[in-house]
């Protein structure tokens, strides 16, 4: 039966059928994970890039990127294509709607992520400066759900932005605040329109402070926001992530990992949408150094992010787990119970990736048949 195994071993007992996790038995082949950990399919919300491609210079190799996530525990994202001209982002749409070369297997992309280009350019970060535009009607025009488009970036303060949110909310498209200077109540009032989250916290924006709560302040605050984190190392200070992470708590925190290009590649020249880039020691950076994405796997964040915190395996997985799903309105994804989507991620107890499972499909690994 297509899409269709189970994963025993110990306590574990996961049966998928046609793709979807079932009660009882299923088709298939019988896997043994003993001495290991089932989880949720991890879902990163945030990927430019991996295995030497980067999806803002050549977004019709979206499929690629997809087919080398697995290795990474990955089973579903958002592709993300940066501040850029609009011919990136439209071939970006036509790939992913054309769907699957025949023979695919890789992480279900669920929409992409236009980070920019409606940001500011104070916190334009390695965003190219020459493709920042203001926010208007028509630039969002044909931007939907329904096409593609599953969350978009933008920078509440920029003169008619407020106006851009409410118009990609109600065509179904989540909106985050993120590459701003806004004010507490800038992003407040793009809230009240409907934005729902911000992207990765504490970059790319103004630092908390004691009269000027700005972004930072908004996200930890307001109980309707989910704040994306990079808990790579580098982007936030291990003291910094914690103390946001107890203040937004696991039902609000969304790990990602903004990988570029450089996951999974050696250290050395890569790219990020128009710009060249260097990848040392961990961290992807403009020439001038200004930080561009990381080079981290999403396990290597969650290693961070419970170190950090202390917080539970259950608790640090479902922030790249059901955060994200449910973020994006899907209940199908990132958990494992009846009817759920049949994703899993087998992990050994250093969060090591040993197998990915996407839809009831093998895509990754290996696990010992019974």
């Amino acid at each position: 039966m297509t899409g269709s195994l189970r994963v025993v071993g110990g306590s574990v007992d996961v049966a998928i059928s046609a793709g979807v996790v079932v009660d009882g038995g299923a088709g298939g082949p019988v896997y043994d994970a003993s001495g290991l950990t089932v989880l949720p399919g991890l879902i990163d919300l945030q990927v430019n890039g991996a295995a030497g491609i980067d999806l803002t210079r050549e977004p019709a190799r979206l499929w690629e990127v997809a087919a080398a996530l697995p290795a990474y525990g990955v089973t579903a994202f958002l592709p993300t294509i940066i501040t850029s001209s609009p011919a990136a982002r439209a071939v970006a749409m036509e790939t992913l709607a054309a769907g699957p070369p025949v023979g695919w297997a890789g992480a279900r992309p669920l929409g992409l992520h236009f980070e920019g280009p409606m940001i500011a350019p104070a916190r334009k970060g390695a965003h190219p400066p020459a493709w920042l535009v203001p926010p208007s009607a028509e630039l969002v025009a044909g931007w939907s759900w329904e096409a593609g488009v599953a969350l978009v970036t933008v920078a509440p303060e920029l003169p008619g932005a407020l106006d851009v949110v409410s118009t990609l909310v109600s065509a179904g498209v989540v909106v985050a605040v993120g590459h701003t200077e806004a004010s507490a109540e800038q992003v407040a009032a793009a809230v009240d329109r409907g934005a729902r989250a911000v992207t990765h916290l504490g970059n790319a924006m103004p630092a908390l402070a004691g009269r000027a709560p700005g972004p930072v302040g908004a996200a930890l605050a307001d109980p309707r926001l989910v704040a994306g984190v990079i808990a790579d190392g580098h982007h936030l200070h291990p003291t910094t992530l914690a103390a946001w992470a107890r203040a937004l708590g696991p039902s609000r925190l969304l790990a990602v990992t903004d990988c570029t290009a450089a996951l999974g590649m050696p250290d050395g020249p890569s790219r990020l949408g128009d710009q060249a880039v260097v990848v040392r020691e961990g961290t992807v950076r403009l020439e001038d150094g200004t930080l561009a994405g990381s080079a981290a796997s999403l396990p290597e964040c969650l290693r961070m992010l419970r170190a950090a915190t202390g917080w539970s395996l259950d608790e640090v997985v479902g922030c790249c787990t059901s955060v994200a799903a449910d973020l994006l309105g899907d209940a199908a994804r990132g958990r494992l119970a009846p009817g759920a989507r049949g994703d899993l991620t087998v992990v050994d107890a250093d969060l090591d990736v040993v197998a990915t499972v996407v839809g009831g499909r093998l895509v990754h690994g290996s696990l010992e048949e019974r």
